[in-house]
């Protein structure tokens, strides 16, 4: 398939117009979309949730025609293009060998069963391991929360959304971080707040959304635990202040457990083959 068409189908899964309603009703920024095309047919193609140099070596040794990411490979704006350069440099190393690029951000974090959505359902799944509940329960818990779930940012489609707050299997703060870390593969998180807090509701916003607007969703909406990376001093001190513990993963690893669910997807949709790079330094 041409890497146009390939776009196209990941776009099935997480629609562009996702992007641009978040940028013109919220006030965000972003560049989504197919940013270096090099017309080529892709017989391969490598997930990987940022462009790195890593990313495109990888993709060149297996002969991968397109490298799908989750980060804008172009983000601002590229004053100049050098090869020693960590972010121009990948993509001038991509463009070289003749490797299309496409990134899915906002519209991924947000989409139907997107990262961040992927994100609540694994502290969900976190939580109830670290009850002990058994599968039934552990179910009937996930059916009972999205249920209830409140949403953030909504889209006019109805569907979809970013910010999540919801009901989880009753812990303690310091256990949810521990089956966190096994349910995510983290190796950084922090925690923050006493261990022994209950927790019986939480909220989370994958990558770097918690803003003073996340914590108060959160607050007003009885989260007793907040999931998120990236923390400002200010904002984590408003977190704690309200009473609420924060669970703080690396930004990869709150959102490459989402992204891996997406390339699960493209890879069982589409006609070519597909594979993971993953950068285990940033978990």
């Amino acid at each position: 398939m041409k890497s146009n068409e390939l776009f196209l189908l990941a776009e099935r899964f997480a629609p562009i117009r996702y992007s641009e309603e978040f940028c013109s009703r919220y006030g965000a920024y972003d560049n989504s979309g197919l940013l270096v095309d090099c017309g080529n047919d892709v017989k391969k193609a490598v997930f990987s949730l940022d462009l790195s140099c890593g990313a495109v070596e990888y993709a060149e040794k297996i002969g991968a025609g397109a490298i799908v990411t989750h980060h804008p490979a172009i983000y601002a704006k590229l004053s100049s293009i050098r090869a020693d350069d960590p972010l121009s440099g990948a993509v001038l190393a991509a463009a070289r060998a003749g490797i299309s690029v496409f990134s899915m951000h906002l519209n991924l974090d947000a989409a139907e069963g997107g990262i961040d959505e992927s994100l609540a359902e694994g502290i969900r799944k976190a939580a109830a391991k670290a009850h002990g509940a058994t599968a039934d329960e552990a179910g009937e818990t996930e059916r009972k929360a999205k249920a209830a779930e409140k949403i953030m940012y909504t889209f006019s489609c109805g569907k979809g959304g970013y910010g999540r707050v919801y009901d989880v299997t009753e812990t303690s703060a310091g256990k949810l971080k521990e089956a966190f870390d096994e349910e995510f593969s983290a190796k950084h998180t922090l925690l923050f707040g006493k261990e022994n807090k209950a927790v019986r509701r939480a909220a989370s916003f994958c990558g770097a959304g918690a803003d003073e607007e996340a914590i108060g969703f959160a607050a007003e909406n009885g989260a007793d635990l907040i999931v998120s990376s990236d923390f400002k001093h200010h904002i984590l001190k408003s977190a704690t202040e309200r009473g609420m513990a924060v669970i703080a993963p690396t930004h990869y690893a709150s959102e490459a457990y989402g992204f891996y669910r997406f390339y699960q997807k493209i890879a069982g949709a589409a006609e070519i083959g597909c594979e993971f790079f993953a950068d285990e330094t940033l978990l």
